[in-house]
């Protein structure tokens, strides 16, 4: 029994990474998404006899989170409607770099998605999990995963503003500056 212990130890901590990512993603704030974590490792530690050894040990940590974190806003009952943004904006500072300002509008037009398009697109997306896993995970057809995970990349593209060839690099500003040679 010891013995099994410290394999489904090991292969639980091996997930922590991706599992903080995910909890991050949904949370948005990193105190959260660590106390997230946390009380998903306390889960599925006390019902590790309810694992079956073999399987997939990542979805089922995913599955318990993301049901952990639906669980959390139906009890807490209350979610700050932003829809102008003015609460927002009173909590972001601006970017010193174009990379920091992008990332931001990705983030707002992330956060645009619906919530089934954007938890898709992020498990397959930046977790890199398999269109089966994030199925899995959001107990749904493996079709409608790779549909959502469609409509997000479609959505997000329009909402970036961005063209369907797929060259992203820098702006000519930028990239004047990225391929100078620097002398000292």
């Amino acid at each position: 029994m010891q013995n099994a212990d410290n394999s489904f130890k090991r292969e639980m901590l091996s997930v922590l990474p991706s599992l903080r990512a995910f909890a991050m993603s949904l949370c948005g704030k990193h105190d959260r998404a660590d106390d997230l974590v946390q009380d998903t490792v306390m889960k599925a530690w006390s019902k590790q006899d309810s694992f079956e050894a073999g399987t997939n040990m990542r979805a089922w940590l995913f599955t318990i989170l993301r049901n952990e974190f639906y669980s959390q806003m139906r009890k807490s009952g209350r979610e700050i409607q932003d829809s102008e943004g003015t609460f927002t904006e009173s909590l972001s500072i601006q970017p010193a770099q174009h990379g920091q300002m992008d990332l931001q509008d990705f983030r707002n037009a992330l956060s645009k998605l619906p919530d089934n398009q954007r938890e898709a697109i992020i498990l397959v997306g930046a977790s890199g999990m398999s269109y089966e896993e994030a199925a899995e995970i959001c107990d749904c057809k493996v079709g409608t995963i790779k549909s959502r995970v469609n409509r997000a990349r479609a959505h997000l593209q329009e909402l970036l503003s961005l063209e369907e060839d797929g060259n992203y690099h820098p702006d000519n500003s930028a990239a004047s500056v990225v391929s100078q040679a620097f002398v000292s």
